[in-house]
């Protein structure tokens, strides 16, 4: 299949592209792999309908556009381990990772990529929000840009508002940690690695101060940028359906899995791509 064999159709002026016409559980093209990873840094997460990916297909998907990476807190399933269950049960109210974030912001080398896969739904509700974050760094004053470019960051996975979220699965299919590093510190506006663009690269889930400053001394900033790179217009709302994927890159994006399903079970498989140092 070559690139001009699907469709990519934005899902919002700012962010997303759905793709039509790949079938993810088949062998792809170099062409069709080129295609989709320009779309992915074009709209910052992809998606995809009515895909029947098995955990092996999953993994093989995630190879053509890096190496799978390992999460350092829940155990994968057992015959592929790098297949992280996300998973809210009927009886429980916290959904995994419920707050605006990148994925494992904490870690020295954040992944590139995520890659998620619709395995079991609500009858409605558990949509997932995306926003783009060269939006967010684009809409700053030029002062704001001037003052955040040399500061960074501390992340750690500690923060509790998003460590709650996780607690569940840690009970019931945690790992060691000890020898995990669970706190980074890293460049407030990152350069996207491939596109050269700036990007705010804070996260209300992991980002707990800047280095060299208290929390008290850094909260009024930083709550002033939690709540600008989420603006509504720098987002897209997907609406999961049976066998859907997303795909999306952690390097200029956040997402907030919407909590609105209580009383029933949501499951879905995910991979992490590996990263690279943010600069």
């Amino acid at each position: 299949m070559s690139e001009c064999e699907f469709r990519v159709s934005p899902v919002s002026p700012v962010v997303g592209a759905e793709i039509s016409g790949v079938d993810l559980s088949e062998p792809l093209s170099p062409e069709t792999v080129s295609g989709l990873r320009q779309a992915l840094l074009d709209h910052g997460v992809i998606f995809f309908r009515d895909q029947d990916l098995t955990p092996a297909r999953q993994m093989a998907l995630g190879e053509y556009f890096g190496e799978v990476a390992e999460y350092p807190f829940v155990r994968g399933l057992d015959d592929y381990p790098l297949v992280i269950p996300i998973l809210k049960l009927a009886a429980e109210t916290r959904n995994f990772g419920g707050i605006w974030h990148s994925d494992t912001a904490y870690l020295p080398e954040p992944p590139m990529g995520t890659v998620l896969h619709a395995k079991d739904l609500p009858p409605a509700g558990g949509d997932t929000l995306f926003a783009n974050m060269y939006a967010a760094y684009d809409a700053l004053s030029g002062g704001m840009k001037e003052m955040l470019t040399p500061l960074r960051a501390l992340n750690s996975a500690a923060k509790q508002s998003v460590s709650d979220t996780r607690q569940h699965r840690i009970d019931e299919a945690g790992k060691d940690t000890s020898n995990v590093t669970t706190e980074s510190v890293h460049p407030v506006i990152r350069t996207h690695p491939e596109t050269g663009r700036k990007t705010l690269y804070v996260n209300r889930a992991h980002t707990v101060r800047f280095d060299g400053m208290t929390e008290a001394e850094s909260a009024p900033l930083l709550s002033f940028l939690f709540d600008h790179q989420i603006r509504e217009e720098f987002t897209c709302r997907f609406v999961w359906s049976p066998g859907a994927v997303a795909f999306w890159d952690n390097r200029c994006t956040q997402h907030y899995p919407v909590n609105d399903y209580h009383g029933h079970k949501r499951l879905l498989h995910r991979i992490t791509l590996k990263g690279e140092v943010p600069s």
